[in-house]
C-alpha cells in the first residue's frame, strides 16, 4: 500500500497563475538568498540549481525553473520547490544578469513556461 507523507502547506504565488508543475530540486551551497520567482539554471555538473547568469558557462545559463519560495543557500545545499512548468506573471520574475524578459521567454517556451502580464 503507498504511503503519503505531508510535505508542507502550499500556499498560492500571486505572481503564479493558473496550472502549475512543481518539483523538489537541491540549491547549491554558495549561491546565496534568493528571492521567490528568482529564474534559476541548473549546473550540468551537479544537477544542483542557482540563480541563471547570462554568462556562465556551467549550464546554468540557460533558464530551467523559477524558485517557489526565498532560499538562504549561502553556507549550505539546501532543498526547494521550483516550478517547472505554468503560467507566470513575467513582471515578477528576478532574473540574473544579462538576462532579460525576451532571453528567458525565449527559453521557457521550450519548457511549457509562459511568463504573460496579467490584466486587471
Amino acid at each position: 500500500m503507498a504511503k503519503y507523507r505531508d510535505e508542507g502547506t502550499f500556499i498560492q504565488k500571486t505572481w503564479a497563475l493558473g496550472h502549475m508543475r512543481a518539483r523538489k530540486v537541491t540549491i547549491k551551497a554558495g549561491a546565496g538568498r534568493l528571492g521567490e520567482a528568482t529564474v534559476l539554471g541548473k549546473i550540468d555538473a551537479d544537477s544542483k540549481y542557482i540563480k541563471s547568469l547570462k554568462a556562465a558557462i556551467d549550464g546554468s545559463q540557460t533558464p530551467d525553473a523559477i524558485l517557489a519560495t526565498e532560499v538562504d543557500a549561502t553556507s549550505e545545499d539546501v532543498e526547494a520547490i521550483v516550478f517547472i512548468a505554468g503560467e507566470f506573471d513575467q513582471e515578477a520574475l528576478i532574473l540574473g544578469t544579462g538576462h532579460t524578459l525576451g532571453s528567458v521567454d525565449a527559453v521557457f517556451r521550450t519548457k511549457s513556461i509562459w511568463l504573460v502580464r496579467p490584466m486587471g
